[in-house]
């Protein structure tokens, strides 16, 4: 059996899971935004500074971080694992495919991080 190591687990039923709970979690951010939003009109910038200094807040927005990044690598190994093929690229897909997942890679990361500097300010 050929394992690949780019992938989030070695499971398709654990990756379909990330990807599904992520949702879950992506989508209940944001209808509380809107919900904060609409309940409360004319926002000013201390509502929202209060919003986010609470710690249940912040907490909230790291798991949204987290299911983000999960969310948006399971998306992407899928579709470079599905359209990065040898009939597309010929010898040089692997190649192709390892340069497509270190990028996505790489700016999940960078954006994560720069995310929990903002959220957390370090």
């Amino acid at each position: 059996m050929v394992t690949n190591v780019t992938n989030l687990s070695r499971s398709g039923l654990y990756d379909w899971m990330v990807q599904r709970v992520s949702a879950v979690v992506l989508a209940a951010y944001v209808l509380f935004l809107l919900g904060f939003l609409i309940a409360n009109p004319g926002l000013t910038h201390a509502d929202w500074h209060g919003l986010f200094s609470q710690n249940w807040m912040r907490i909230f927005s790291l798991l949204t971080l987290v299911s983000l990044s999960a969310h948006a690598w399971v998306g992407m190994w899928t579709i470079s694992t599905d359209y990065l093929t040898s009939m597309a690229f010929g010898k040089a897909a692997t190649v192709v495919r390892f340069l497509f997942q270190a990028a996505c890679g790489l700016a999940m990361f960078v954006l994560f991080v720069w995310g929990v500097q903002i959220l957390w300010g370090f």
